[in-house]
């Protein structure tokens, strides 16, 4: 198709346009696929293309369906054609989410699913209140198959556009044994009883409808003269279905998306429907966005070689006319407290460099990671928001942690004695729970205490007497322990024995499995301070400080959550093997798996206008044992010519980073879909003669090949052999030198991480 160059007389919607945009603007007919790489003005064009259809009248409003992922994109889009075209986007009735349009669909043909149109559309509480009561009804253990694994189970099989005939064997098999299918229909059965409906259900009844009913279908088909859809690469596969067969009679569907930013598998995206997009619309235009208007070369180019090394894209090559900016800065840390320590001096430079701090994010894999930096900006001063999430203290399973805690620190804490009394679940009734809130008014005593003395009485049910003579007997038996338990330990203990840890491990959900990660990183947390009294008070501290809305403030979030927004300076942390990427990705989904955690790598980056910082560490520490860790292959694999490296590892990073140049064998094993190679198991470890050895991994012809490089000997024992002026070596902090000494105490003058205090046992002469 031959395009009109541009002219001063063309409306005022392609001016400033580029030729790429123009051309998805004015290809109006036909199948079209638009891919826009990140930061090329996707708005801009899809708004675009909308005013033209409009404005040269080829189809009314109502005959436009055009559709979201968010109210919010849904509401800019219909500002922006208004600004273009004025009042006429009022009239479009077809323009939202998925789920909006779905809605009004269904309301109108309601009756051909059994509902009524002033169907109830209930929320997840409602729903997981519905999914119990059927759980109970099949004799099933709703503690060993939680009502919400079902419900995450339901969810998905309405984002595959599965109704319960159309289960198999294998389908049904995830859930209680087998009986997945007749739960899901006893589930559709009730919900049509109560003419209510779910969110999955919005696309799923309308999807049967348009398959069942010809009437319908064509109705629809004749109306939709034109489809636009925005973040394609994002829809799940009743989307995909639904949106195909609206588009069969005028096939004039154009789809606006980037295939190397979808990210969202866990909620049923599939990155296939936009790589198929032309086996399933034939002689479709493919029309590639390509000039970034965001960030700098160094950062394109980053982002374009780490990418560059998955198979399953459409492919293209993001440029900008900006200057070259600095390049992308690799660092290499001790451990986890340093990469806060080196992240908060960071900015405080840009600070002082007259940087508004608004304009910085910290990005990164997992939400537990937040809390080394949400400690070390606390200790500083430094504000800092949470977006897309809770602050780590502030998250349900930690507060429900810190509540078991705070009951064995102090009995008296009656809010806390509330709050984990029934979590988990114990067979207490509301009743139960209300005597022994009457029994403390009336003696003027604790919960905790109160709940003791009622066991004596026959106030109780036997049932509820088992269940308080349980807890008051664990609670009791933690207190003698917290004498002689360290603390971090005496906290594992009481979230294995109290249950709290299995309610969650039982639950087979993405978000399960991420209140696990937080519940480690709490306890890990606990291991820097010297009794729980003092871990406790920090806690305190920290949900104190609430800075004022308006002040400006650091960005930390997901990387997920990033998606769409842009900063300044963007600092991507915890570039670990077994991190990011993920080890959990890996092993449930191998090779697929692997290419999605390298599109998040590709958006992490492409977040960043100016600068962006990747930090890696060679040490974590989980559940009180230091962890070694080799630099993420992402790393690896970004272009040397874009990049600069530093390490604050004392001239060691060369015993850390593994050989990522020539990587072909290591990634066999996830080639066949195991999820993990050699290659990228743990770099480093402390061997159990105390003896700290690292490893890289270099290729020959056919097999990896383990070197080792044998380093300092770590002392186990108290020692005598130290003066001041020593020069030093610490596992933890690297070298120093010897400033004081107080018995088996030393105050110590680290290279890299300045004056600290440690036990002689813990150093060696270097």
């Amino acid at each position: 198709m031959s395009l009109p160059a541009p002219s001063p007389d063309d409306p005022p919607y392609l001016s400033g346009l580029n030729a790429p945009q123009r051309e998805a603007v004015l290809t109006t007919e036909g199948p079209v696929l638009v891919l826009a790489g990140a930061g090329t003005g996707k708005t801009a064009a899809l708004t675009a293309r909308l005013a033209h259809l409009l404005f040269t009248k080829r189809a009314w409003p109502s005959e436009i369906l055009s559709v979201t992922f968010t109210n919010k994109a849904a509401r800019e889009m219909r500002h922006r054609v208004g600004r273009l075209v004025g009042d006429v986007v009022e009239g479009m009735p077809w323009l939202g989410t998925f789920h909006a349009i779905g809605a009004k669909m269904l309301r109108r043909h309601a009756e051909l699913v059994g509902l009524q149109s002033n169907f109830t559309i209930l929320d997840t509480d409602d729903q997981l209140r519905l999914l119990k009561q059927l759980i109970t009804a099949a004799d099933l253990d709703e503690k060993r198959w939680p009502a919400r694994a079902l419900g995450g189970l339901i969810d998905g099989w309405k984002n595959k556009g599965l109704t319960p005939a159309d289960l198999d064997a294998g389908e049904s098999e995830l859930y209680a044994n087998g009986r997945g299918k007749e739960l899901y229909a006893a589930y559709q059965a009730r919900l049509i009883a109560l003419n209510a409906c779910d969110f999955g259900d919005l696309l799923l009844h309308m999807l049967v409808i348009l398959k069942r009913d010809r009437e319908v279908l064509k109705m629809y088909q004749e109306r939709f003269k034109y489809i636009m859809v925005d973040e394609y690469q994002d829809t799940n596969s009743v989307q995909y279905l639904w949106l195909r067969l609206l588009a069969q009679e005028h096939k004039n569907i154009c789809c606006v998306g980037d295939d190397d930013q979808s990210i969202y598998s866990w909620r049923g995206a599939q990155v296939e429907n936009i790589l198929k997009f032309e086996k399933d619309f034939p002689g479709a235009a493919i029309i590639r966005l390509e000039q970034n208007y965001r960030s700098t070369p160094h950062i394109l180019a980053a982002a374009s070689g780490v990418i560059a090394n998955n198979s399953g894209r459409l492919g293209k090559t993001l440029w900008t006319d900006e200057p070259d900016g600095e390049k992308v800065k690799v660092i290499g840390v001790w451990d986890g407290p340093e990469e806060a320590r080196r992240v908060g001096e960071e900015i405080e430079s840009c600070q002082r460099a007259g940087k508004s701090i608004d304009d910085i994010a910290i990005l990164v894999r997992a939400q537990h990671q937040t809390r080394e930096f949400e400690d070390r900006f606390i200790s500083i001063g430094m504000p800092y928001r949470i977006v897309g999430g809770f602050r780590f203290y502030e998250r349900a399973e930690i507060r429900d942690a810190l509540a078991y805690l705070r009951v064995v620190a102090q009995p008296a804490d009656d809010l806390a004695f509330e709050r984990i009394v029934n979590v988990p679940k114990r067979g207490l009734g509301d009743k139960a729970v209300q005597k022994v809130h009457q029994l403390a008014r009336a003696e003027g005593i604790p919960l905790a205490t109160a709940a003791a003395r009622i066991l004596d009485t026959d106030e109780l049910t036997p049932q509820a007497r088992r269940a308080f003579g349980n807890l008051v007997g664990d609670m009791a038996r933690w207190r003698a322990l917290a004498n002689d338990t360290p603390h971090p330990e005496l906290a594992r203990q009481i979230l294995d024995e109290s249950g709290y840890t299995a309610m969650w491990q039982v639950e087979k959900s993405a978000e399960a499995a991420g209140r696990l990660e937080n519940l480690t990183e709490l306890v890990r947390a606990m291991e820097e301070y010297e009794s729980l009294t003092a871990f406790l008070e920090h806690v305190s501290l920290v949900m104190d400080n609430e800075a004022a809305a308006e002040e400006a403030k650091v960005t930390i979030m997901t990387i997920h959550a990033a998606k769409g927004l842009e900063y300044d300076t963007v600092f991507l942390v915890g570039w670990e093997e077994g991190l990011f990427p993920s080890q959990r990705s890996l092993d449930e989904g191998g090779l697929a798996s692997l290419e999605e955690e390298r599109r998040l790598a590709y958006v992490a980056i492409t977040r960043a206008r100016r600068r962006a910082v990747i930090i890696h560490a060679a040490n974590r520490r989980i559940y009180g044992q230091w962890t070694s860790s080799i630099p993420s292959r992402f790393v690896g694999e970004l272009p040397d010519a874009h990049t600069e490296s530093e390490s604050s590892m004392s001239g060691g990073e060369s015993l850390w980073r593994a050989n990522w140049s020539e990587r072909a064998d290591p990634f066999a094993d996830v080639a066949r879909g195991t999820g993990r190679g050699p290659g990228w198991q743990r770099a480093a470890g402390v061997n159990p003669g105390g003896s700290f050895t690292s490893r890289t991994f270099t290729r020959e012809p056919s097999r990896v090949v383990e070197s080792r490089a044998s380093a300092v000997s770590i002392g186990n024992k108290g020692r005598s052999d130290v003066a001041v002026g020593m020069r030093v070596f610490h596992q933890k902090f690297g070298y120093g030198e010897i400033a004081e000494i107080e018995g088996n105490k030393l105050e110590i003058d680290f290279e890299a991480a300045g004056r600290k205090r440690v036990m002689d046992s813990f150093v060696t002469v270097g």
